[in-house]
């Protein structure tokens, strides 16, 4: 049985007060509308369509290849929405799955239980339900005596008998797919204007065909975004599944409740991860770290043993047995081979450090490709920018950079040379040669008794 899925994005959503498409605000690092695909994508035989409107165009582009697209103009209700899927795929899927992008919470397993419920249902038609005292907005699930579904009443004109109802139609479906191409045209246009796919029920049921419902387990599946409030309550919600989830995979998280982890951050085992850390974008973090306190990880890969104290780290790249900080500053392309330290106030951008180099406290390194067992002492500078373009800088194997020492770039620096304290190099220092002075001039060749 081929299963087709459709998710409604179309919507202004006002309530939002926003300039964006409400399904492109970010939960835990993503994009809304991602968690909706995520859930379908497994599922679905084809590409999910995405049925936009407002924004479209934003929306398209965001999700990509990963769907197909079907526009709806003007917007005329959801029953109308779906419709517009009907080109593709019709003739296509045996079942189609109706969700939207704007319940994120919404997951795989859940779909999974309705479709299940949906290939053992003689008739059309299976539904999500909730039950809950807070109706969030959700039309009632009206049953006659013997408990079979007649028909879903929407809140704004339900009795007050009707009201205290609380099985709620949170609105996701799974429907036999010839049926509902059918059933489409059949709906009537409601005193507001549009067409409500609620009443698919009441044609299944007019038609003599059953319909059935899956219980939601968890009801903070069936929160939608409607408004910022709504937003920060499905963030809450995430990062509470986020920091669960690798608890339970064998990560030490001190305080979960100070500690922000986005979806597509990867934990290595045995790794701790101490308070106001915030780990996110595409960040790897090996086995066997410590991370923070106070400290923010952004699309990095850090190794396994390393330890990031009170620092910021984006896109870059630290080896095993790394250590950094605290009040270090690595930015994007800074790359920390095996055994690197560096110290605290330094700061790192599109350079590679070699293994078991050590960096001291208040450095800047920039633009540099520095060897194996190097010491930069504190206050090192690589003045990689003349006004008019980056400059490299190239220190080599087993170098000793003194305290103070200003890199003009472009300059080499030699295998085993050393620079004296307060040095200001303009020019290539050959190997195993001694520099000092402002500018700095070679004074001698160094020996073995110097080290």
């Amino acid at each position: 049985m081929k299963l087709g899925a459709i998710i409604l994005a179309a919507g202004k959503s006002t309530r939002m007060k926003t300039a964006i498409p409400k399904v492109l605000h970010r939960l835990a690092g993503k994009p809304m509308i991602e968690y909706a695909l995520e859930a379908v994508e497994p599922l679905s035989s084809l590409p999910p369509v995405v049925v936009v409107g407002y924004q479209g165009e934003e929306v398209q582009k965001a999700v990509g290849e990963r769907a197909q697209f079907a526009h709806q103009e003007p917007q005329l209700g959801t029953a109308h929405a779906v419709l517009q899927a009907q080109p593709l795929l019709e003739g296509k899927v045996d079942t189609v799955v109706i969700t939207y992008a704007d319940m994120p919470l919404i997951t795989q397993q859940t779909l999974l239980n309705l479709w299940e419920v949906q290939k053992t249902n003689p008739g059309p038609l299976s539904l999500l339900t909730l039950e809950s005292e807070t109706s969030r907005g959700f039309g009632r699930i009206l049953r006659d005596p013997n408990g079979k579904i007649q028909a879903i009443i929407e809140e704004a004109v339900a009795t007050p008998d009707q009201l205290a109802i609380q099985e709620l139609n949170v609105g996701i479906y799974c429907v036999q797919a010839e049926w509902l191409w059918k059933a489409l045209p059949r709906i009537s246009l409601s005193p507001k204007g549009e067409y409500f796919l609620t009443d698919l029920v009441e044609l299944a049921v007019k038609d003599g065909l059953e319909v059935k419902t899956v219980t939601l387990s968890d009801p903070t599946e069936a929160i939608g975004i409607n408004h910022r409030g709504h937003l920060a309550e499905a963030e809450a919600i995430l990062h509470q599944r986020i920091n669960t989830h690798w608890m339970l995979a064998g990560v030490t998280i001190i305080d979960p409740q100070s500690t922000y982890i986005e979806a597509d951050v990867l934990l290595g085992q045995d790794t701790v991860i101490y308070p106001n850390t915030y780990l996110q974008g595409k960040t790897v973090i090996g086995e066997a770290c410590m991370i923070g306190p106070n400290t923010v990880i952004r699309d990095s890969q850090i190794g396994s043993r390393c330890e990031v104290f009170f620092s910021v780290v984006e896109k870059a790249t630290l080896e095993d047995d790394v250590d950094v900080g605290p009040y270090a500053h690595l930015r994007k392309g800074a790359h920390l081979a095996k055994g690197v330290h560096m110290g605290n106030f330094g700061e790192v951008k599109n350079s590679y450090l070699g293994p078991g180099t050590k960096m001291g406290h208040f450095s800047y390194i920039g633009d540099a490709t520095i060897g194996a067992e190097v010491n930069i002492g504190a206050g090192t500078i690589t003045c990689n920018y003349d006004g008019e373009k980056k400059n490299p800088t190239e220190i080599g194997e087993g170098a000793f950079i003194g305290s103070d020492t200003m890199l003009v770039a472009p300059v080499k620096v030699g295998k085993g040379a050393r620079t004296g304290a307060g040095a200001v190099v303009t020019r290539d220092v050959p190997p195993h040669s001694l520099a000092v002075g402002v500018p700095a001039r070679v004074i001698r060749k160094l020996k073995d008794e110097d080290g």
